[in-house]
């Protein structure tokens, strides 16, 4: 009888599904805001002011920046879990990753919503 030795956290399918979901919804907002963009022709700040006034557009703009951000996060603790060894450096990291990101989300929020 062998014995397995099972090793790690087991993310491997769930995130390999994340990143591909938040892939798509990253993708469907560029093209969303590529096609605005086509229609309204925005040419001063009035004009993307009044894009970004719409409350939709602050929603799926606010959706894709969270995609984005778990987007980054699953692939930079997926490169510091393979490439980074020693535990002491990767989790100090993977610490000022998570703040920095948490931070953009709410600079982007206020950004958004001001």
């Amino acid at each position: 009888m062998v014995k397995r030795i099972v090793i790690g956290a087991h993310y491997g399918s769930r995130d390999w599904l994340v990143q591909r979901i938040t892939a798509v919804i990253m993708i469907f907002y560029v093209l969303l805001l590529i096609s605005v963009i086509l229609i309204s022709a925005p040419h001063d700040y009035v004009a993307w002011k009044k894009i970004f006034g719409n409350q939709w557009i602050r929603i799926t703009s606010l959706l894709f920046f969270l995609s984005l951000c778990w987007h980054a996060w699953i692939g930079m603790r997926n490169i510091l879990m393979d490439y980074v060894h020693k535990t002491s450096i990767r989790l100090t990291t993977q610490i000022l990753i998570i703040l920095s990101l948490l931070f953009y989300i709410v600079l982007f929020f206020e950004t958004l919503w001001s």
